[in-house]
């Protein structure tokens, strides 16, 4: 994290949970990680995704989700036209909040696509998340003797936390079975071909279901102008587990709540909480 804001740095079904955390978390991640290049581009294949040989059975077929009982039945937009119907959907789901500010028009869900895929990796570029950054600047504190990440960079993050506590998962994941052709078309052209978009899904939240719960702040150490964990079993984590463990514990277990809500959604299987 660079000891600034990032100037230009989400989770929305689980796909809206996992791209709030994103938001939130990301944000974070970005202050304590030096910026991605400003020429960094929307990935049009994954590097990773080229060596995958065959395509492996599908391990969660979209058809377990719960039945979208009072999802839109009107047809699809063409992937390329999807964003003005994709930002009309969401929205109605925000349940009122301003889901529009918060979110980057264009290739939206190429953008959650991409980072779903990348949350349980190391590296998360810039340029493929559909959401703004928060206002005000990253900080940090001293607690006995440590470098440590101020409590108060929470506050930076409450509007996407709001927009993920007031989000139906029942709803969500009705809207995510209606419109998953685009999401599965989306992962197919970032470099996937046989690959299956919702197993991705929920490996994703599997990884940030597994994030540490800590019984303090953590510490970090300063590493060429920019923050990194001091714990080196830490900073070696996930991506998107470095981003859940920035949101501090309270927001930390909010999240996995909602996690296993909609996993169990997806899946038709319910994961017990760990105590």
């Amino acid at each position: 994290m660079s000891k600034q804001s990032s100037a230009g740095s989400w989770v929305v079904a689980v796909i809206v949970v996992v791209i709030v955390i994103a938001a939130g978390g990301y944000m974070a991640y970005r202050a304590m990680h030096p910026a991605a290049p400003a020429s960094e581009a929307m990935p049009a294949t994954s590097a990773s995704a080229a060596t995958t040989p065959a395509a492996e059975p599908i391990q969660h077929p979209i058809s377990q989700a719960s039945a979208p009982a009072s999802a839109s039945t009107a047809p699809l937009p063409a992937l390329d036209d999807s964003d003005a119907s994709v930002l009309s959907a969401l929205q109605g789901l925000a349940g009122g909040q301003d889901l529009d500010s918060l979110l980057i028009h264009g290739q939206i869900i190429e953008r959650i696509v991409a980072t779903v895929d990348a949350l349980p990796r190391h590296a998360l570029g810039r340029s493929v998340l559909p959401v703004h950054a928060p206002k005000g600047t990253f900080a940090v504190t001293q607690a006995q003797g440590a470098t440590v990440m101020d409590a108060r960079n929470a506050e930076r993050y409450a509007p996407y936390m709001q927009l993920l506590k007031g989000m139906d998962s029942k709803a969500l994941v009705d809207w995510y079975v209606h419109a998953y052709p685009l999401f599965q078309q989306a992962y197919r052209q970032l470099g996937y071909p046989k690959g299956y978009f919702n197993d991705r899904l929920v490996t994703a939240i599997d990884n940030l279901l597994a994030t540490p719960d800590l019984a303090q702040a953590p510490a970090l150490t300063p590493v060429n102008g920019h923050y990194e964990y001091a714990n080196p079993a830490l900073e070696s984590l996930s991506v998107g587990q470095k981003m859940l463990l920035r949101a501090g514990p309270a927001d930390e277990a909010a999240i996995k709540a909602k996690l296993r809500d909609v996993r169990a959604q997806l899946t038709g299987k319910t994961l017990p909480a760990v105590k």
